[in-house]
């Protein structure tokens, strides 16, 4: 079986990041859990002990042209759907995301509290998205990508009218469309 989830569907700015996991049947690891209920620290250590323990896992990246391109919604069905028919597993467990394809799906509703291996998927998702955002600060050190990750905080927002937009930002998503567009001296 296979879990998936994802980290980073609402940012103004960054990628979209998918992961998969797969464990061995029966496995548990007592600290796994929903990304956002573990610090940064906590699932840092979990990164690394879910890779060693799990049989297969698969982390998809969506780029911000890609999304502006289509949507999130569709991003993230697409890549949640190319880690379901590529990692092999017969079932698929995904976190609040219906998926239709011939493995069987099951779409679970706070998946990431209720599965391991969709919490697994969670910490993955988020750790490899933090990690690409904290690269992406020192790239554009003016937004302080470090610190929000990208997600619409008042600081991001204030420094996305002050400097306008770069290439990570979703120009797609209303606020960076906003800031986008020349300012009119009435």
């Amino acid at each position: 079986m296979v879990g998936i989830d994802e980290a980073g569907r609402g940012p103004l700015a960054g990628p979209l990041v998918v992961a998969g996991v797969v464990f061995p049947i029966g496995y548990f690891q007592k600290e796994i859990n929903d990304s956002k209920q573990l610090s940064e620290k906590k699932r840092e250590k979990l990164y690394d002990i879910i890779v060693e323990d799990a049989l297969y896992y698969q982390i998809e990246i969506v780029e911000p042209k890609e999304i502006d391109a289509s949507n999130i919604y569709a991003c993230t069905k697409e890549a949640m759907g190319r880690i379901a028919q590529t990692l092999p597993a017969e079932a698929v467990l995904t976190d609040a995301m219906p998926l239709q394809m011939e493995k069987q799906v099951t779409s679970i509703i706070k998946g990431d509290a209720r599965s391991i291996s969709i919490a697994a998927a969670s910490i993955l998702a988020k750790v490899t998205r933090d990690r690409i955002m904290v690269e992406y600060d020192k790239v554009y050190p003016e937004y302080n990508f470090k610190k929000h990750k990208g997600y619409g905080t008042k600081e991001h927002l204030l420094a996305l009218n002050t400097y306008g937009p770069c290439e990570i930002h979703r120009f797609s998503y209303t606020p960076v469309f906003k800031a986008s567009q020349p300012k009119l001296d009435l």
